[in-house]
């Protein structure tokens, strides 16, 4: 089964997340857990959670990605920085047992200076504090493209977070395909090898999710410029191949280009068109 979402506004809750995402012709989404550039987070509502939960189950969306705000930052210099990184991952991390099962994705965060190996033991520092070993969500590190400090540019600085991690079995990867390709990693040209690459130092059965974006920018130029699918320097014919590739064809895709909700659509409509039953 092909399963394609995007990324939708919380602001109206679970439920009608839900409803939008099937209106759109897509059977899963991703979320902010809070405001995207802040730290406010709306409370749970438990009559929304159980009715998203009847829509889910009888309308088949099995799985749905939480998305970190973008000023988590675990890996700064800055001390309160990563307390606010721990406090905001702990809340968010017992806030998604209402809907258990599901993916926490965050940008692994920005060194500012002191160094790959520095921020990714602070990164590895606060997995392990807030990580716990009765939590149903697996959280996920997404591969990044590496403007600026940014940790997690290379598959081996992914590894090196997981390496020091004591709850292994609850961490995973999202692979961003804009992400990925602005980072040097030709899955245009040569995706076969990327993927080999990924399973060599990563381990294959850490991807658990595909952000399927397009790159304003072309291919290693450490940009990160989302864009629409097909109009990009990733294009479209790529995108075929990706959705289709056996190791990928079955995880969970999920939008984050440049569009209103009618735009989303139109690439959830295109996408299951080039999926191949």
């Amino acid at each position: 089964m092909f399963t394609i979402g995007c990324h939708l506004s919380t602001s109206k809750g679970y439920a009608h997340m839900a409803e939008e995402i099937l209106s759109l012709g897509g059977n899963t989404f991703q979320f902010f857990t809070r405001n995207p550039r802040g730290g406010s987070a709306k409370a749970i509502d438990e009559s929304d959670i159980a009715k998203f939960k009847d829509l889910c189950k009888n309308n088949g969306i099995d799985i749905i990605l939480a998305h970190a705000p973008y000023t988590l930052n675990a890996a700064s210099a800055d001390e309160r920085t990563r307390e606010f990184a721990r406090e905001t991952m702990a809340d968010d991390l017992l806030r998604m047992e209402y809907t258990p099962g599901n993916f926490y994705n965050f940008h692994p965060g920005s060194h500012v200076g002191q160094g790959v190996e520095t921020g990714i033991q602070h990164i590895v520092t606060m997995l392990n504090e807030v990580m716990k070993p009765e939590q149903t969500t697996t959280v996920l590190l997404e591969t990044m493209a590496g403007k600026g400090s940014e940790i997690g540019r290379t598959f081996e600085e992914l590894r090196s977070i997981i390496d020091g991690v004591e709850l292994k079995e609850h961490l995973g990867v999202c692979l961003d395909t804009c992400h990925v390709y602005d980072a040097g990693y030709d899955i245009v040209g040569n995706l076969d090898g990327v993927l080999e690459e990924f399973d060599r130092v990563i381990g294959f059965k850490r991807l658990k999710a595909i952000h399927l974006n397009d790159s304003k920018n072309p291919f290693e130029s450490h940009k990160d410029r989302h864009e629409k699918i097909g109009e990009g320097s990733i294009g479209i014919e790529a995108m075929k191949r990706i959705i289709n590739h056996p190791k990928l064809r079955e995880l969970p895709f999920f939008l984050e280009t440049p569009n209103e909700l009618d735009g989303y659509a139109k690439e959830i409509f295109l996408l299951k068109e080039l999926y191949e039953n």
